[in-house]
């Protein structure tokens, strides 16, 4: 049985900003990140949370970020090793949070494409391109791109990021930190994209943050590679010319279709056999990708 969802973590004594589902507390030179149990849908957080769901997220970032090898902001897991305050709410916080280095955020959402779906299946149809990336005329909805492409969008505090053309990151980020990020998050998509698809999972798309260092190193932030942060298929129910179904919200977004919510006011709260439905999904794609069960 699951447990209740954790909607908002309390530590008191540190400044904290509540994301659309992250608790950030800012310890100084260093963050804590508690992944909760909230979920968001048409840009707005519901009322009701999917147990589970934040411990989802973070162990199977810690997963990523032990595969990939990549330099990132991970100092520690352990609520006990983060001070007191964290320490006296560990049986809360376990496997939900991580202590990590803060950096500059580069105010880029790096986003690889590998099929033609989303927004980029959209822009697609409107003029056979996704920002600025030409490609071949007649492909379908879903359809495997012949080479992944990299779509860079800006970082929106709320509504939807927006897609640009390379040519704008690099005049937000200089041409030296944008040719470094398109060529880090291609490389990070296609080596995870190969594991995936080896455990019945294709990565349809997803999107990487950065953040520099004093010094200007470049290191691998937030969350990576989860159901929130990617388009996850399952192999075996792929067909091109449709949307497939994923591991994610979608069942929540489905259900939301059929009430009378009108997407501008506060949504209503998620039936049980949804929430049940939209967790059964989450554990299933950590199951699949990390070859065992979330509480291994």
């Amino acid at each position: 049985m699951a447990a209740l969802p954790l909607l908002q973590s309390q530590v008191q004594g540190y400044p904290c900003r509540h994301g659309k589902v992250r608790d950030i507390y800012d310890l100084g030179d260093r963050l804590v990140i508690v992944a909760t149990d909230r979920i968001s849908a048409f840009d707005w957080v519901l009322p009701t949370g999917i147990p589970d769901k934040g411990r989802v997220l973070t162990q199977l970032t810690l997963f990523w970020l032990e595969y990939l090898r990549v330099p990132n902001h991970l100092l520690e897991t352990d609520p006990y090793r983060m001070g007191d305050a964290f320490a006296a709410h560990a049986d809360v916080l376990a496997g939900r949070t991580m202590l990590v280095r803060k950096t500059d955020v580069v105010p880029i959402e790096c986003v690889v494409r590998g099929y033609l779906a989303g927004s980029g299946w959209k822009e697609y149809r409107k003029g056979q391109a996704v920002c600025g990336v030409p490609l071949p005329p007649g492909l379908q909805e879903s359809e495997k791109l012949p080479e992944p492409i990299f779509t860079p969008a800006t970082k929106e505090e709320s509504g939807h990021d927006i897609n640009i053309p390379f040519e704008r990151m690099v005049q937000i980020a200089g041409m030296v930190t944008a040719e470094t990020l398109r060529q880090r998050s291609q490389d990070i998509y296609a080596r995870a994209a190969d594991y995936a698809r080896s455990r019945g999972i294709l990565i349809a798309d997803t999107k990487f943050e950065w953040g520099k260092l004093p010094g200007d190193e470049v290191i691998l932030i937030d969350e990576v590679l989860t159901p929130d942060s990617s388009r996850f298929w399952p192999l075996d129910g792929y067909q091109p010319g449709a949307s497939p179904p994923s591991f994610d919200k979608q069942f929540v977004r489905d259900w939301l279709e059929t009430t009378s919510w009108d997407k501008n006011s506060p949504p209503p709260e998620l039936p049980a056999d949804v929430v049940a439905k939209t967790r059964q999904k989450y554990l299933e794609a950590f199951e699949r990708l990390t070859g065992h069960p979330l509480d291994e």
